[in-house]
């Protein structure tokens, strides 16, 4: 014989408990204030980001990639961002949120990096001990700042030498009287080259194959209705550079500057730097500055160019 099936069945003697509450997933970052935290400008779509830049070297033993890819977050950083969290410094390197969080570890760890309230992440001043080994074993870098400053305290002009780094100058030495532009430049600082009359001088001497490769690549954007907008332009604008000896820029990088720069050559016949004036457009004239400072800057390079022997 079966037994009939028993029902369970709530009373009102017996009220259901109520589940507690799904305890909250903590975030992989704490939440920052917008208003604490400036937007990051993610890379445009299409444009390869820093971190594709590694895929080159791909099954090369002897390349450390964890290196690199801390270069690359140690790059990211700028006097428009100094400070970043890793979701930020993930989409603006193209790196993974983890490995990100790996180099941030690190450099914090030994000194080069960290973060006050724990996500946004800024350079430690430690980092300053890698630009101070650089210029004190940098022969150019040496010689170049009290050239510069001799002839600021003459001219009471701002003057500087760069290099060429990839498709960037980078400056080496700089001395300023007056603040001639928007940007705060300092030695480091990096600009595009196909804009500044210091990057017109190093394309204009680079061998043809190099040169050649630049303008495959460059993509040019204009800063200003004066910058020059087309490779072909670019082009002639470098023959005219190699033709004269010298390259001068009216505000294509910015409204009201104006540059002149001259080449630095090495023993070899390479030209390997540039010294260059930067001044206010309507108080030096494109006239005043060819009569006045470009004998003052080529004397400048040949005497640079002497120490690099």
């Amino acid at each position: 014989m079966s037994l009939p099936l028993r029902r369970s069945v709530l009373t009102p003697s017996t009220p259901a408990r109520p589940l507690p509450p799904a305890a909250p997933t903590a975030p992989l970052e704490a939440p920052v204030p917008t208003s604490a935290t400036p937007a990051v400008p993610a890379v445009p779509a299409g444009k390869p980001t820093p971190a594709s830049s590694l895929d080159i070297y791909a099954g090369d033993p002897n390349f450390m990639t964890s290196l690199a890819r801390g270069l690359i977050v140690i790059q990211a950083f700028s006097q428009q961002s100094p400070q970043m969290t890793i979701s930020q410094l993930s989409i603006r390197t193209g790196l993974s949120r983890a490995a990100v969080r790996r180099c941030l570890y690190t450099l914090s760890k030994l000194g080069f990096a960290g973060a006050e309230d724990g996500s946004r992440y800024s350079l430690r001043p430690r980092m300053l001990t890698l630009s101070h080994t650089y210029t004190a074993s940098n022969t150019l870098s040496t010689a170049a700042q009290p050239i510069l400053e001799r002839m600021s305290a003459a001219h009471r002009e701002s003057f500087s030498v760069a290099t060429l780094d990839g498709d960037d100058i980078v400056y080496v030495a700089r001395t300023t009287v007056t603040r001639v532009m928007a940007v705060d430049l300092h030695i480091g600082s990096r600009l595009p080259a196909y804009c500044t009359s210091m990057g017109r001088v190093l394309l204009a001497y680079l061998p043809s194959e190099q040169l050649e490769q630049y303008l495959a690549r460059v993509v040019i954007t204009p800063l200003t209705t004066r910058t020059v907008n087309t490779v072909d332009k670019l082009r002639l604008a470098l023959r005219n550079v190699r033709r004269n000896g010298y390259a001068l820029v009216d505000q294509e990088l910015e409204v009201g500057l104006r540059s002149l720069a001259v080449p630095v050559y090495a023993p070899s016949g390479r030209v390997v730097a540039t010294v260059n004036l930067s001044g206010n457009a309507p108080r030096l004239s494109v006239l005043e500055m060819q009569s006045r400072f470009l004998t003052p800057l080529r004397n400048a390079a040949n005497e640079l160019g002497v120490y690099l022997r």
